[in-house]
C-alpha cells in the first residue's frame, strides 16, 4: 500500500480530537503530534469537558464543574534536517464546587471548592538525519496557581473534633518554573507509519502560599510551598492498515504516586497533605481513522485510564475511566482542515477521603468531552 506525502499527511492528522479526563490532575495528555507533522504546520484548538460526579450516599448531585482548555502549536521545517516548534497547552488542572447546602461539604452558605490551573509552553528542536528518524528535545516553561476552600463536616476529624479544617482556605500564587522534554520518532510516510516516544521531566515549583481560616480570624500563614508536577512518558503509534485506513494507539504513564501538596498550617493542624495520590497513572487509547474522500475523514477510538489510587481526595473523587470517542475532519483544500470530536467517559467509582478518613463513595459518574481544531499547512 503506497501513499503519496499529501495523502499520508491528511491521514496522519485524522486523530481523535477530544479532551482527556485522566487520573490525578492530568488534563491535556501533553501530545506533541503537531511537532511531528510533515513540512510547516500550525494548529489551534479548544476542548470542553462536562463531567457529572455524584454521591447518593452523601446527597451530592454533582460536584464537578465544566471546564475548557485551549491548545496551539506551530512547527517549521527550517532546513532539510532541522525542525523547530512551539506547543502550548494546559496539562494539569481541576475545577470542583460542592453544593453549599450540603452539610458534609458546605457551611454557613459556603462550599468546598477547588480551582487548579497550569499553563505549558514547550519549545522543541528536532534533528532528522534521514527521512525516517527524528530526534527532538527542548525546554518547557510552566506556571501553576490554585485556590482551595474546605467547608463542612467532612473536614472535622471524627477521631479528634478539635481538628477542624472546615473554614480553611489556601491561595497558591502563580509561579513559573522550567523543565524539559526529549524523545525520538520513526516514520515511513509511504505507509502512514509513525511511532514516537516522548519523556517529560518533573517540574519543581516553589510557590508563595497564603493559608487562612474562617474560625481563626487572625490566622494568615504565608510560606513557600513545594509543588512538583510529575514526570511522564507518552508512546504513540500509527500505521496504515488498508486502503484509506489507519490504526493508532497511545500509551501514557504519569508518575503520580509520590505527588503531594503539603501546606504548612494544614499539615501542622492535621498531619495530612492537601492533595496526594497513591498510584501511578497508566492510560491507553486505540482506534482507527478512515479517509472517505478528498474532503472528509473520520476516526473512532476507545480509551482506558487506571486512575491514581483509591481512596482519593474529595477534591476529585473518581478513579480512572473507560471511554469511546468519535472524530470527524473536513479538508476544504489540501493545506488546511477543520476537525471536531466527541467522547463519552464512564468514570470509575471511588471512595473519597480527608485526613485518612473515608467520607463516602461516589458512584455512577460520567462525562462528555467535545473538541474543535483547525490545522494549516504552509
Amino acid at each position: 500500500m503506497k501513499l503519496n506525502k499529501i495523502y499520508s499527511s491528511i491521514l496522519l492528522s485524522t486523530l481523535p480530537l477530544t479532551p482527556a479526563l485522566a487520573a490525578g490532575l492530568d488534563r491535556s495528555g501533553q501530545s506533541i503530534a503537531a511537532f511531528l507533522q510533515p513540512g510547516n504546520y500550525a494548529e489551534a484548538g479548544i476542548s470542553v469537558l462536562d463531567p457529572k460526579v455524584q454521591s447518593n450516599q452523601l446527597k451530592v448531585n454533582d460536584m464537578a464543574e465544566d471546564y475548557y482548555f485551549p491548545s496551539a502549536a506551530i512547527k517549521v521545517q527550517a532546513t532539510e534536517h532541522i525542525s523547530i516548534g512551539l506547543l502550548y497547552d494546559q496539562p494539569f488542572g481541576a475545577e470542583s464546587l460542592y453544593p453549599s447546602n450540603n452539610l458534609v461539604f458546605g457551611a454557613n452558605g459556603e462550599a468546598t471548592q477547588v480551582e487548579v490551573e497550569t499553563h505549558n509552553l514547550s519549545a522543541l528542536i528536532g534533528y532528522q538525519p534521514t527521512e525516517n528518524w527524528n530526534f527532538y528535545a527542548g525546554p518547557v516553561w510552566q506556571t501553576v496557581e490554585a485556590d482551595v476552600s474546605l467547608r463542612g463536616q467532612a473536614y472535622i476529624s471524627p477521631k479528634d473534633p478539635t481538628k477542624v479544617l472546615s473554614g480553611y482556605d489556601i491561595k497558591i500564587h502563580e509561579e513559573e518554573a522550567f523543565g524539559w522534554l526529549a524523545g525520538f520518532a520513526y516514520q515511513i510516510p509511504e505507509i502512514a507509519l509513525k511511532t514516537s516516544v516522548t519523556y517529560r521531566s518533573e517540574i519543581k515549583h516553589k510557590a508563595k502560599s497564603v493559608e487562612t481560616h474562617k474560625l481563626m480570624p487572625m490566622l494568615n500563614v504565608e510560606s513557600q510551598l513545594d509543588v512538583i508536577t510529575p514526570q511522564s512518558v507518552n508512546i504513540d503509534f500509527q500505521t496504515g492498515v488498508a486502503a484509506n485506513t489507519l490504526a493508532f494507539a497511545n500509551i501514557r504513564w504519569v508518575h503520580w504516586d509520590q505527588f503531594a501538596v503539603t501546606p504548612k498550617f494544614l499539615n501542622a493542624a492535621s498531619g495530612n497533605n492537601l492533595i496526594d495520590y497513591s498510584d501511578d497513572q497508566w492510560s491507553a487509547t486505540v482506534g482507527v481513522g478512515r479517509k472517505f474522500n478528498n474532503q472528509w475523514s473520520g476516526s473512532a477510538s476507545v480509551g482506558y485510564d487506571s486512575g491514581a489510587g483509591n481512596p482519593v481526595t474529595t477534591l476529585g473523587p473518581t478513579e480512572g475511566y473507560w471511554s469511546v470517542g468519535l472524530g470527524g475532519q473536513y479538508s476544504p483544500a489540501e493545506n488546511y482542515f477543520i476537525q471536531a470530536g466527541v467522547k463519552y467517559f464512564w468514570l470509575g467509582d471511588a471512595h473519597a477521603q480527608t485526613g485518612g478518613n473515608i467520607v463516602g463513595e461516589f458512584t455512577d459518574n460520567y462525562a462528555l468531552g467535545y473538541g474543535l481544531k483547525i490545522g494549516y499547512r504552509f
